[in-house]
């Protein structure tokens, strides 16, 4: 069973998001998501001061077994990125909620359409 941390929001497509301030959300890959696409080898970040669209591919992490997009769960501007991830993308193995974090991001209007970790729970059982 993967680990769902109850103060987090998350979307369907496997990303979470924490508050990190009054306007600003952190956001990476669940421990769901880590797992099914198993040994991270790479990852392409978005750049700080990218604009974002909630649904919207903001990058792509890749795998010893695929390839696959992230989808920003917020609207608005990158403000920040784990650059420990160019040069160590398995953080997000070892560790999605902390060490693995992908962005930061400021919002530009008010998250919608975010599962609690009880829905997240259900969609992935």
């Amino acid at each position: 069973m993967s680990n769902i941390p109850a103060e987090l929001q998350y979307t369907k497509e496997h990303e979470w998001i924490a508050k990190t301030s009054t306007d600003a959300f952190r956001i990476g890959i669940t421990d769901f998501a880590q797992a099914a696409l198993g040994d991270i080898v790479y990852i392409q970040l978005p750049k700080v001061g990218q604009s974002v669209t909630a649904g919207q591919v903001c990058g792509e992490v890749e795998s010893t077994k695929s390839v696959s997009e992230i989808y920003s769960p917020l609207t608005g501007k990158v403000i920040a990125i784990n650059q420990n991830l160019d040069v160590t993308p398995e953080l997000i193995n070892q560790d999605p909620y902390s060490a693995g974090w992908i962005a930061e991001i400021e919002i530009s209007q008010s998250p919608a359409d975010l599962l609690s970790s009880q829905e997240y729970e259900v969609l992935t059982a």
